[in-house]
């Protein structure tokens, strides 16, 4: 079954405003349940009291992790929440004990954030990061990671679901599977992914899992989950601890949880967790193949308009591509495209060359546009006719 086209832009407000929004990618809009569910919590904070409310609202509050674990296949106990993807991501890597002469596994399309704490990491702990190269499709050379495997000392490979930077979508079950066949730990940065298109965690067969709400979601901005699989949790020690993520046992001790709640902290945006759930159980309810489905279509839609569009240079790469649609446009700046588009009333991002070093295909600047499956055909034709003159 198809998404009802009508009634989820009857249920984004945002939808009523006048602009096309294609920056989904960076935070989409939320549907009114989700707005509905943050706002009544603060204005119930406003009334009662922040700790009061969440008491009041302890069932919500929980109900997080059910709908959380629900989207990708996990169980509950593997479900932290956490305030955003990078920390959920860094409370992950940061809790592996890596030790001197490991190596790190990594894909051309790395973003920033995730490179900086490999470089980091290596410096502090004496490890390797070694930059696995792109098959002839520019996702990463499953050949080439398995070679590097076969050479042992592999303690992690670490690579992004969809980068940020262009459409393509890596092959993330199979890397999956060629990780745990040689007992290496297994990250998995998805957070273009989750709500964009069908996740599951053991089909995937990573052992952590970072996601954020604002993007596909369609969650809050400020919120964000950790998936940790059950045998794997023992033998990770997040970097920092409060008195939610352990117990204080003795004078001088302290017990660790034995669920992912070990990777929160007490203090948390309660809102922002009760609507993450709530836009977890709505992209449940639309079903992610539909999803899926109506977001590849609409790209390609866009890719195929660009590719006709004279001065316009289309980057994406992969053998299957994601909503994420990065373009160039001759004699024009990627920033004042953004501008020109904001001032048509098309909502688009730009992407940065130094965010993506270790890809050797990465421009300096692009313009991204990524509809969801609430844009619709006309809004992809305004944007391409609301493009400058090349």
């Amino acid at each position: 079954m198809g998404i009802d086209l009508d009634r989820v832009r009857a249920e984004t407000p945002g939808c009523r405003s006048g602009v096309a929004h294609f920056n989904n990618a960076g935070s989409a809009l939320p549907p009114q349940a989700v707005i509905d569910a943050v706002n009544d919590q603060f204005r119930l904070e406003s009334t009662i009291g922040g700790y009061e409310a969440a008491e009041v609202s302890a069932d919500a509050v929980e109900r997080f992790y059910d709908a959380i674990a629900g989207l990708i296949g996990a169980g509950r106990d593997e479900i932290a929440y956490i305030e955003n993807a990078t920390r959920a991501w860094d409370m992950a890597f940061y809790a592996i004990p890596f030790r001197t002469g490991d190596r790190i596994l990594t894909t051309t399309s790395e973003y920033a954030s995730n490179a900086i704490a490999y470089i980091q990491i290596a410096a502090a702990r004496g490890v390797s990061v070694e930059v696995v190269p792109d098959d002839e499709h520019g996702t990463i050379s499953l050949e080439a990671l398995e070679a590097e495997l076969a050479k042992g000392g592999v303690r992690l490979v670490a690579i992004n679901h969809i980068p940020t930077h262009n459409g393509l979508v890596n092959p993330a079950a199979e890397v999956g599977r060629l990780a745990r066949a040689a007992g290496a730990l297994y990250l998995l940065d998805a957070c273009q992914s989750v709500g964009q298109l069908p996740v599951d965690v053991n089909e995937i067969g990573c052992d952590m899992l970072s996601a954020t709400g604002r993007k596909f979601l369609r969650g809050p901005r400020g919120t964000g989950f950790l998936y940790v699989r059950r045998d794997v949790l023992p033998g990770l020690k997040p970097p920092f601890l409060d008195l939610l993520s352990a117990e204080w046992t003795g004078r001088e001790s302290y017990e660790l949880r034995d669920d992912a709640r070990r990777f929160e902290t007490w203090e948390r945006y309660v809102a922002g967790q009760i609507g993450l759930g709530v836009a977890a159980d709505y992209a449940v309810r639309l079903g992610l193949d539909a999803v899926h489905d109506r977001v590849g279509g609409l790209a390609a839609r866009l890719r195929e308009a660009l590719a006709a569009k004279p001065g316009v240079t289309l980057l994406d790469r992969g053998a299957h591509r994601s909503g994420l649609v990065t373009f160039t446009l001759a004699g024009h700046e990627s920033a004042a495209v953004k501008a020109a588009l904001r001032e048509h009333g098309v909502n688009v991002s730009t992407t940065d060359g130094s965010h993506q070093r270790f890809d050797a295909h990465a421009v300096p600047s692009a313009v991204r546009a990524s509809p969801h499956y609430y844009n619709t055909e006309e809004e992809v034709e305004r944007l391409v006719a609301a493009l400058p003159s090349p």
